[in-house]
């Protein structure tokens, strides 16, 4: 037998997309970024809307010059894990940053976003304990809860009292309970009813992880996220996000006011058996932190592109996800339509992302846009026509 037979069906499935597709959808090389809305795509300029580039800080002066500098003088790499050889000052001093920036006495940086819920999922949830996880999570809180050896419960989607009916099941059964929830989710870009989840958690005595990954940078008057915009910030017990969104660069952090948190750096898997983040991609995400904290107008600029987009995809007769949010999606409803939709929509001289399914929520497909505060007005418009035209071209129904 084959070792790789059992992807049969997976290439099966990649053959038969590609029958109908022109381009590779999950192999788009971007060749050369002109701005961080325009980059060059199969030989010509073509606009950015897949790229979770939400700020547009990829591409900030700061970020470029303070990478520069640290890599001229501490070298491109550390060589080691972060207990080992592999922290620096640089790596002390953003976990300092961001635990200030979040109001939290604890921060642990990890060398990705991924890494940081595999880590802390996997670490905080031992064989004994009850993990609760949302049936939307993303798939790195899934993974770290199969790590974790812990007794998976997953609940309906946003549904605090599906949560509730789940948790009261237990009874007096033994275990710690941990509820894992996203504060903005990755494929529709629906936004948790948060508050209804923190008065579970309270009611039940359970421990609450947000992952803010979508929603840092975006929501809230300092960018923190849902929590802060719901004003529920205390009742959090951990919140875990990344840098590659709205900070631009790449990794990932937890923080926390838990008293033993700094504990889990000699237990957590992720975060002591791989390589920590070079010094280059630190001293970035420091600099672009600090423009978040300093310039709250990318906030409001991002909202604006974002509500702009969304109301016109609907007036056009699209339908697309409940809220607005960074990532704004359309639905489908066949392989073969959303991929004669997302490269028509290429050819047309704009790059998004085609999500299928079993990635997918509700198993339809999807055509994802990740709205940045760096996109003008005129972009936004020229991504609306797109779509008409696209669908048009493709014989996609708009419900007008």
């Amino acid at each position: 037998m084959d070792i790789f037979t059992k992807f049969q069906p997976l290439h099966n499935a990649f053959e038969q997309l590609m029958s109908i597709s022109k381009h590779n959808p999950f192999g788009t090389t971007i060749e050369k970024m002109i701005s961080p809305t325009i980059g060059v795509i199969n030989g010509r300029q073509t606009l950015l809307f897949g790229t979770n580039n939400y700020l547009g800080l990829s591409q900030s002066d700061a970020a470029r010059h303070a990478a520069a500098e640290a890599a001229m003088q501490y070298g491109v790499g550390t060589t080691g894990s972060r207990i080992a050889n592999g922290t620096y000052s640089l790596h002390q001093e953003l976990e300092q940053d961001l635990a200030k920036f979040f109001n939290r006495r604890s921060c642990m940086v990890f060398s990705t976003g991924y890494q940081a819920t595999l880590g802390m999922v996997s670490t905080l949830a031992g064989k004994d304990d009850y993990l609760f996880l949302d049936a939307d999570c993303h798939a790195s809180i899934y993974d770290g809860s199969r790590m974790s050896q812990a007794q998976i419960i997953r609940f309906r989607h946003n549904d605090a009292d599906d949560l509730r009916k789940r948790l009261r099941r237990l009874g007096d059964i033994p275990g710690n309970k941990l509820i894992v929830v996203e504060g903005v989710y990755s494929m529709f870009g629906d936004i948790i009813p948060l508050k209804e989840f923190v008065e579970v958690k309270k009611e039940e005595n359970a421990c609450l992880m947000i992952d803010e990954a979508h929603s840092f940078g975006i929501f809230g008057e300092h960018g923190r996220g849902i929590a802060e915009r719901d004003q529920v910030e205390a009742d959090i017990d951990f919140t875990v996000g990344t840098f590659s969104k709205s900070l631009g660069t790449v990794g990932g952090y937890c923080v926390s006011d838990h008293p033993q948190m700094d504990l889990l750096r000699l237990c957590t898997r992720p975060y002591m058996f791989t390589a920590s983040l070079p010094p280059e991609v630190i001293a970035a995400t420091k600099a672009n932190l600090e423009i978040i904290k300093n310039h709250p107008e990318l906030i409001h600029k991002l909202m604006d592109n974002a509500s702009r987009f969304y109301h016109a995809l609907q007036n056009a007769g699209f339908l697309t996800g409940p809220d607005i949010s960074s990532v704004i999606s359309v639905i489908l409803e066949d392989l073969p339509q959303a991929s004669q939709f997302w490269n028509r929509v290429l050819e047309l001289g704009a790059y998004i992302n085609l999500s299928l399914p079993p990635a997918t929520p509700d198993n339809r497909p999807l055509l994802r846009a990740s709205i940045a505060a760096a996109h003008t007005t005129e972009q936004i418009d020229q991504l609306v026509q797109i779509y008409i035209q696209a669908a048009q071209d493709v014989g996609v129904a708009l419900k007008i």
